[in-house]
């Protein structure tokens, strides 16, 4: 008898365990939960903690609010029709006071059943008015906005809030991947030649300069050498001339000075000496 009872009371504490765990769980940070009682959601939204319910007739559904990432590869068209392959990043989470409603109204599956749809219908209205090069330039940022921009405008009200669109890779077609890269190469080289253009301008300019200069003081010096500055140079020249040791014959107007060296002499004196 006293055997029957310690089973029937491990029986019962272990059943009464099971009760409590089944009808206990654990709301995460990052995460809220929505009581589900006979199918129906609550309004209350639990926050993290221990919750409790009835196993028997509730559940806790329990739903990230964190930032989620999905990855989509897809064709985008483009405005002169082109079908460009294209990695995309979406960000979004979920707002924690809208998760009844959300549940309700779409359920476990919001991604599937709108944040997709809603991303491909806004990327179509959206690069289907830009050209395929402008996916691939500076106006990738205005294109990944717009698309932001639209989606949000379909899921504001479903408790979605979209935190950014990544345009994280474009794949052009080769053939116009081509005429871009040779575009490029020609602007760059247009850009090289006027630079060159500009260097040699810069530089006759520098040498017209340098010789408007030079002629300016030619004519400064003419204009300054008058009888008297070339008497005076005259008489510094006779000056210097007597002070050297070297012999010298020197021939003169009576202005300006003539020094001869002595192969000079020996060659004024055999032609004086041939005409005698």
């Amino acid at each position: 008898m006293k055997q029957y009872i310690k089973i029937s009371a491990f029986l019962a504490s272990f059943i009464a365990i099971l009760i409590f765990q089944s009808s206990c769980t654990v709301v995460r940070q990052g995460e809220t939960g929505v009581k589900r009682t006979f199918g129906k959601y609550n309004d209350k939204v639990y926050t993290s903690g221990l919750r409790g319910f009835n196993p028997f007739t509730s559940t806790i559904v329990k739903v990230s609010t964190q930032t989620e990432n999905i990855e989509v590869n897809l064709n985008i068209p483009s405005r002169e029709g082109l079908s460009i392959q294209s990695e995309v990043s979406i960000l979004y989470r979920v707002v924690s006071k809208s998760t009844p409603d959300l549940l309700r109204s779409v359920g476990l599956d919001y991604e599937e059943t709108i944040i997709l749809p809603v991303f491909r219908s806004a990327v179509a209205d959206i690069t289907s008015k830009y050209y395929a090069k402008d996916m691939h330039s500076g106006n990738r940022g205005e294109i990944e906005a717009a698309i932001l921009d639209l989606m949000m405008k379909n899921l504001k009200d479903k408790g979605i809030i979209v935190e950014a669109v990544l345009l994280k890779s474009i794949a052009l077609p080769r053939s116009l991947a081509k005429a871009i890269e040779d575009k490029l190469e020609a602007e760059q080289l247009a850009q090289r030649m006027e630079f060159v253009l500009l260097q040699e301008k810069q530089e006759a300019e520098r040498k017209r300069i340098q010789a408007q200069g030079t002629s300016d003081a030619n004519k400064i010096i003419a204009a300054g050498l008058t009888p008297e500055i070339l008497q005076f140079k005259s008489i510094e020249a006779w000056l210097q001339l007597s002070n050297s040791p070297n012999a010298k014959v020197i021939i003169s107007n009576g202005s300006v000075p003539m020094m001869m060296n002595a192969d000079e002499i020996g060659t004024v004196k055999s032609a004086v000496g041939s005409k005698n």
